[in-house]
Order: structure tokens, then C-alpha cells, then sequence
């Protein structure tokens, strides 16, 4: 498992002792990062949560002959599909360095696992550039939840982190992100080619830029818990 190359006390208060009684935000403080959107938040999950997110993807993310995602873990099992969401969070923690990070968040409303959003960058403290992935169970597709769960992501990049632009790439025929990403403002940025099952695929390559975000009135966001983590994105003490 590698290291986090991360300041020794991030999170903690300089030149502190581990306090007694330690909850697991005192060690990693992502857990106290908190999305509030109008009717979502955004979070971390403890186990708890994430074996019910696992559940909720066990359910299937995207219906049969669909394929949204360059790695098609939505084919298999219900158990796998579960594991799937098991070890992709467990692997984004355990690998989290600053020059390369991804923070897979749980998506709930009213407390009920909805599904997962995710924002990812490479040496963001230079690029300043952000990408996302989402997923949310069939159940709570076309409800409005995708857009809101992406503007709670952007509002954290583009409002509290510094980020200069945010990038997405969506297959041709994956209409329902086109549709999201247009409302939240992308504009095209070219295609980019990828191989999948022997074949190569095309995607339309999306970006927001910080200008356009600001452009635009945009629902109100709210993010709690973020100073302890500043570390953790930019490398440096908060």
C-alpha cells in the first residue's frame, strides 16, 4: 500500500500531541469534509455507509446494453458491482498523494445512499484542473439529483479549492452527462480516443472554465470541514 505524501500533522494543530480518544477525522480529516446542497450531501463514507452504497450499486447503476464508463464494472455481478464500490474507495484512500488525488464522495438524501460522485486532479496545485465521475442507482436517475450532485462538486473545486477549470469527457452516446454537464455551462474542448473491448471509442471532451462558472448564479452550496483538509490538496499546512 503506498504512503500519502502528505505533511506529518496534517489536520492537526502544529507541534500537537494525538489527542486521546481519537475519531477517525483526527487522522483523516476528509471524513469531516461535508457538501450540503439543496437536497443532497456530500461525504466521505464510513463503513456503514459504504457497505450501503455498495448495496445501492448491487442494484445496478445503469440499465442492461448501456455502457457510460470506460471500465464497465456495472456488467457484472450484484456482488460485484458491490465489491467493485468496496475497493475502488478503499484503493483512492490508500493512494492519495497530492500530485495525483481522487475523493469519492457518498451521495445521501435524507441520510439515504443515493449513490457516489467523485472529484480527481493531477499536480492540481499547478494545473489547478479538475475532472469528476458519478454513478447513482437506477431508482434516483432523472430526478435532478446528477446536476445537483456535480454542482456540489464544482462549488468545493471552483469556490474553495482555486481550481482554474474543470474537464469532462462523456461518450457520444451518453446523453443524460451531456445533458448535465451543458446545463452546468461546459463547452466543448475537442475528443479524446480510448481503447474498450478491442475497440476505439470516441468521447466529446467537455470543459468549464472558472469564467464561466462565475458567469452564472448558480444554487447556494454549503462546505463545512474543509481547513484541516487543505493539506491534503495542495500539500502545504493549512
Amino acid at each position: 500500500m503506498s504512503t500519502p505524501d502528505l505533511p506529518a500533522d496534517a489536520g492537526l494543530p502544529a507541534g500537537a500531541d494525538l489527542p486521546a480518544g481519537l475519531d477517525l477525522v483526527d487522522l483523516w480529516p476528509l471524513f469531516g469534509l461535508v457538501i450540503r446542497t439543496a437536497r443532497l450531501e456530500l461525504r466521505l463514507p464510513r463503513e456503514g455507509e459504504l457497505t450501503a452504497l455498495a448495496g445501492v450499486a448491487a442494484g445496478g447503476a445503469y440499465r442492461p446494453g448501456e455502457e457510460p464508463f470506460l471500465t464497465p464494472w456495472g456488467d457484472g455481478t450484484p456482488a460485484g458491482r458491490a465489491r467493485a464500490v468496496l475497493t475502488g474507495q478503499w484503493r483512492s484512500q490508500s493512494a492519495w498523494k497530492t500530485a495525483s488525488w481522487e475523493l469519492p464522495l457518498g451521495v445521501f438524501a435524507g441520510g439515504r445512499p443515493l449513490g457516489m460522485v467523485a472529484l480527481l486532479a493531477r499536480d492540481f496545485p499547478v494545473a489547478r484542473q479538475v475532472t469528476t465521475w458519478s454513478w447513482l442507482g437506477l431508482d434516483h436517475h432523472g430526478k435532478g439529483y446528477g446536476t445537483e450532485a456535480r454542482t456540489g462538486l464544482l462549488a468545493l473545486a471552483f469556490d474553495h479549492l482555486g481550481a482554474a477549470s474543470a474537464r469532462t469527457d462523456v461518450f457520444q452516446d451518453n446523453l443524460a452527462s451531456q445533458a448535465v454537464s451543458r446545463k452546468l455551462g461546459y463547452e466543448p474542448d475537442g475528443i479524446s480516443i480510448d481503447a474498450r473491448a478491442g475497440e476505439a471509442l470516441i468521447s466529446h471532451r467537455l470543459r468549464l472554465s472558472r469564467d464561466r462558472w462565475a458567469s452564472e448564479d448558480r444554487p447556494a452550496v454549503t462546505v463545512t470541514g474543509l481547513e484541516p483538509c487543505l493539506p491534503f490538496f495542495t500539500g502545504q499546512p493549512s
